[in-house]
């Protein structure tokens, strides 16, 4: 893991917020391709948010994103996120251990990950931001339209289908969420079944696939955890070329809206990166957000 200590840290004895980051690719990634750590300088410097420990933690799997959650095949995450990563940062460094002075955000598939550790955990965590999320919920194309599936059916070893594209997404996906362990190579179950091109979705197994992956699934299932969050904010930019993600982001925060669940949502015409690049959502919007929400006293 990579862990940002404000400036001051090692001559004070106060006691700080803390900021876990969850990464779309390299845990650190901000820090060595968007000088994260200068940007919180500065965030700190013009009292955009206080004095904050920010932890970014590797959440990767051999072939991928592990979409934070238990599995007996990619590993127990969730786990590893609230029982081991959080101690872990508490016993080590000096935070404030109240879930109101603990966030969680993140970008894309990091965005997800925030969202579903959140609304799990509200325990642990008390603000979220999700930065343009991922798997909020159905697209406009359906679940079985980006992977090759006469690669992943006849398959005779994990390699074949490392570096291959959306159907390596997808298997980490089946990985996490329709594990297998006794169906090797790929030790997954898959949501489709069939032969020689001819395939038919496994009603079934889809149905078990959506209720544990898609987050706005999630939303009837924990609707009083979810009611425990002190903040949730996610936004999007309008000019993703996967139109997937714009619409499911539109349509979990109605959703969210049908379960009267207080947030903030934004769409922006955002290009290029627009959380590190040249508009800074980090320090014009994301950190501003924890900065109103964080609990900065042991109180």
């Amino acid at each position: 893991m990579a862990i940002y200590l404000p400036p001051g840290y090692e001559v004070s004895h106060q006691r700080y917020p803390v900021i876990y980051v969850l990464q779309n690719g390299s845990y650190r990634g901000d820090f060595d391709q968007h000088h994260a750590s200068a940007v919180f300088d500065q965030a700190i410097a013009k009292d955009v948010i206080p004095p904050s420990i920010v932890v970014a933690a590797d959440f990767s799997t051999p072939l991928g994103p592990s979409w934070y959650v238990n599995s007996p095949i990619t590993g127990n995450w969730d786990d590893f996120a609230v029982k081991e990563l959080v101690p872990y940062v508490d016993a080590n460094f000096r935070t404030l251990t109240s879930r109101s002075s603990r966030a969680i955000i993140g970008s894309y598939l990091g965005g997800y990950g925030a969202l579903r550790l959140g609304i799990l955990h509200p325990d642990i965590f008390g603000t979220v931001y999700a930065m343009h999320p991922v798997g909020t919920g159905s697209g406009v194309q359906v679940f079985t339209a980006r992977p090759d599936w006469a690669l992943l059916m006849s398959a005779m070893s994990i390699d074949q289908v490392k570096n291959a594209g959306f159907s390596t997404l997808f298997l980490t996906m089946f990985q996490a969420f329709l594990p297998n362990e006794t169906n090797a190579p790929l030790y997954a179950d898959l949501p489709m079944k069939g032969s020689s091109g001819s395939y038919a979705v496994d009603t079934e197994r889809m149905k078990i696939l959506r209720s544990r992956f898609f987050i706005s699934e999630l939303v009837p299932q924990h609707l009083e955890q979810i009611k425990e969050l002190g903040a949730i904010k996610m936004d999007w930019s309008r000019n993703d070329a996967i139109y997937d993600h714009i619409y499911s982001n539109q349509a979990f925060t109605h959703l969210l809206n049908e379960y009267g669940i207080e947030h903030e949502a934004e769409e922006f015409n955002g290009v290029g990166d627009p959380y590190w690049g040249k508009q800074s959502r980090m320090l014009k919007e994301v950190l501003p957000f924890l900065a109103e929400h964080l609990q900065t006293d042991s109180k």
